[in-house]
């Protein structure tokens, strides 16, 4: 069996090190990256405690990530997300099993895990395995149409109005959409919530967007692609909203190449709050979503969860709020 003395020698750092940190010991002040090497190697040497239940950090946390590692450096969104679990687990002394579905046997590397977070859209017959693996679970960025299973999303409802509220304000009644597409792993289509809150909104208030409205997918590729159909049409909105910041960021290029000015000729309003949004030119207006929030809420409540086992599930909507920067301009009377 391994001992504290057998982590220290493998971590390199004190018998008394290990100790403190292995106990969660809050006056301890070291680095988070030797905190979660001697978390990792205490793991890898299979150490165990010999009072495993008073504590509160001897469990392991699996995050399973529905994006690749490539995907989520392109849209930091669940990279955010992703952040702000690990970043609660490392504060806490939690170990973390880090997985994306394109790993090869990734469902292997959670079967000892005690809870799991899950990040993103999976198909019913994923989900059904993922509960199987343990009931310590939460899904975040995911609805879960099942009572019994605790869920995090943002309230889309709130951020479509109050960005088109803004909008409107400023006197547009002509918005274009520019949407993605999201596929489960058996290709069904994931509808995007926004789109329908959208429609929703122009039809109530009178709203002209059906020429307007496209959907590719959540890059900025595809943002340049469907801003450069909509020129070529020759009819532009006053105003466009985009369903992620990529996208809005793809149609900004689309519009500087070819002559067309923001906000001078189109207002541009993104989704997600990104770090590239304020970087852009012009910098662009854009609703906040908290990512990080989400993950750091979702890891708190999933351990929780672990140590209370409480009867009732939780569904949780993560309020969204404007950004105002210079991509958007009031129409002149």
């Amino acid at each position: 069996m391994a001992t504290i003395k057998d982590i220290a020698e493998a971590a390199g750092v004190s018998s008394a090190t290990v100790s403190r940190i292995l106990n969660n010991d809050s006056t301890l002040n070291v680095a988070p990256e030797t905190r979660q090497k001697v978390l990792d190697t205490a793991n890898t040497l299979k150490y165990k405690k010999k009072s495993r239940a008073s504590n509160r950090s001897a469990y392991t946390l699996g995050i399973v990530q529905w994006f690749s590692p490539q995907q989520e450096l392109e849209d930091n969104y669940y990279l955010l997300i992703r952040q702000g679990i690990e970043d609660f687990c490392m504060q806490n002394c939690i170990h973390v099993v880090r997985t994306y579905k394109a790993d090869v046997n990734y469902m292997d590397a959670l079967k000892s895990v005690d809870a799991l977070v899950c990040v993103g859209k999976f198909s019913t017959s994923e989900v059904k395995h993922f509960r199987e693996l343990t009931n310590n679970i939460i899904f975040l960025d995911m609805p879960v149409n099942d009572t019994t299973v605790s869920t995090i999303t943002l309230d889309f409802d709130q951020a479509i109005s109050t960005g088109m509220d803004y909008l409107t304000s400023l006197g547009h009644t002509k918005i274009g959409f520019l949407g993605g597409k999201e596929y489960l792993a058996d290709r069904q289509l994931f509808p995007d919530t926004r789109k329908k809150l959208f429609t929703a909104y122009c039809q109530e208030h009178n709203i002209t967007y059906e020429p307007y409205l496209l959907e590719e997918s959540f890059t900025t590729e595809s943002g340049y692609q469907m801003m450069t159909e909509l020129i070529k049409k020759g009819d532009l909105p006053t105003a466009i909203i985009a369903s992620s910041d990529p996208i809005a960021i793809g149609a900004l290029r689309a519009l500087n190449d070819n002559g067309i000015k923001v906000p001078e000729d189109i207002s541009l309003m993104g989704f997600d709050d990104t770090s590239l949004s304020s970087f852009t030119s012009p910098p662009l207006t854009t609703i906040h979503a908290p990512a990080y929030d989400m993950g750091s809420f979702g890891a708190n409540i999933v351990f929780n969860i672990l140590k209370l086992h409480p009867a009732t599930a939780m569904k949780i909507q993560l309020p969204c709020k404007l950004v105002k920067r210079q991509s958007c301009k009031e129409l002149e009377s």
